[in-house]
């Protein structure tokens, strides 16, 4: 099967909105020529561009459909070729014979992410620009959206586009110390190199530790953890809203994980309930316990709940909670609260989105996915290289590779191997 790459040339089709009923059903289209099919359409009639236009849809003397009409030419297009949209009845049989009448006229449907795919490749976008298209079709929450905006509005390419700019200017200025070894060039050059190297290699190392935004993109994962009854599976009932979790009096009770997903101010959240921590002889309590520990450790936030004693943190960075504070007072350096009658479940709710906007809110465009990091850290490697290298053509050679590292996650180079990867995961029409 030939890859998209090698059949640019096409038009092609998708329905751009979901499926399921609805009044209308949007069908886009894109490519070399889209006015030609469009015109087969429309009896020959084109509106004027980037104007709706009402027309009888004819194929073969069929009329098709009466739908608004959009006709994009290239290149202020998102691709940046000609294409056009039909706003169509979102009957299924509609939706079919318009798709059929397409065909004949000589385009095909579009492969996954084939639509953002020629827009990075006629460089309307750049490889993190189209990732963040994609992160913006799959935002459940508001920061997702908020976060997938700010990307694809191209926050993170001018980070690092910054970035390669500052290392083209020390690649230059190393090839001077290079081609030039035996002028007087002033010691200032070789200084002004090491620290804008040291500025770089802490900047990346500072983004690297920024986890806000791969946390974002996922959810975050929040444990509720501590000993039998006290009270975690009711608090993550009274969260969600609803029983789902079983609760009784008997210890033991929860064995298993039980997750929910959950939005709470605007963020995504992966509730999870763990078994209660305690020894154990039974076999299947004894592994509920285990993969309750594994879950504390790989948490993103931990609600260790007690009730009535102290006990050591399951985590330095583990909030607090005392349950049944309608039965005894409240653990000292914890929040006290009642899941049974209510009381300080505001003040809880309100600790825990605060603690929610620490790990998720701040300043800057922060890294949001595995090949984000890989590449950053593939820089840093190259960088640190550059640092320490004794010899100046080494050092040219590591700034170069970082250089390239940098490229690669924007799409300057080497971009034809990820295509393949990146936008394989894209929805069709997309």
């Amino acid at each position: 099967m030939e890859s998209p790459a090698a059949r640019k040339g096409e038009v092609i089709f998708a329905l751009a909105t979901g499926a399921g009923r609805a009044a209308i059903a949007i069908m886009r289209a894109s490519g070399p020529g889209a006015q030609e099919v469009l015109a087969g359409l429309c009896s020959g009639r084109l509106p004027l561009p980037r104007q709706a236009s009402l027309r009888a849809l004819r194929h073969e003397g069929e009329h098709l459909d009466d739908a608004m009409v959009l006709w994009l030419p290239g290149p202020r297009s998102y691709t940046g070729e000609d294409g056009f949209e039909l706003h169509l009845h979102a009957g299924p049989a509609v939706i079919d014979r318009v798709a059929l009448a397409l065909t004949a006229l000589g385009a095909r449907p579009a492969e996954a992410g084939e639509f953002t795919r020629r827009a990075v490749q006629a460089g309307r976008l750049d490889l993190l620009q189209a990732e963040a298209i994609g992160d913006l079709v799959e935002a459940e929450s508001e920061s997702q959206r908020q976060q997938a905006l700010a990307q694809a509005d191209g926050a993170l390419s001018r980070l690092y586009e910054g970035w390669s700019e500052r290392l083209k200017i020390l690649l230059a200025h190393q090839e001077a110390l290079i081609d030039f070894p035996d002028e007087d060039l002033p010691d200032s050059v070789e200084q002004m190199l090491a620290n804008t190297l040291d500025d770089l290699r802490a900047a990346l190392r500072a983004h690297l530790a920024d986890k806000r935004g791969e946390i974002v993109r996922r959810g975050l994962t929040v444990v509720i953890a501590g000993a039998p009854n006290v009270g975690k599976s009711s608090l993550l009932n009274h969260l969600a809203g609803y029983d789902a979790a079983i609760v009784t009096h008997r210890a033991g009770t929860t064995r298993d994980v039980i997750a929910i997903d959950w939005l709470f101010h605007g963020v995504r959240l992966r509730l999870v309930d763990t078994a209660g921590l305690r020894e154990t002889e039974d076999e299947i309590e004894a592994e509920g316990i285990k993969r309750a520990m594994f879950h504390v450790e790989h948490a993103d936030l931990v609600l260790h709940v007690m009730a009535g004693e102290a006990e050591m943190p399951l985590r330095p960075d583990a909030l607090l909670v005392s349950n049944k504070i309608d039965l005894q007072p409240a653990i000292e350096g914890s929040l006290g609260l009642s899941v049974h009658t209510g009381e300080g479940m505001q003040a809880f709710e309100a600790a825990l989105a605060e603690r929610i906007k620490g790990l998720t809110a701040g300043v800057g465009a922060p890294l949001t996915r595995a090949r984000h990091r890989a590449g950053i850290e593939e820089a840093l490697l190259y960088l640190d290289q550059a640092r320490n290298a004794s010899w100046p053509e080494v050092r040219g050679e590591a700034l170069r590779l970082a250089m390239r590292a940098l490229g690669r996650l924007t799409g300057q180079v080497d971009v034809e191997s990820l295509l393949d990867v990146i936008f394989g995961q894209f929805c069709i029409g997309k």
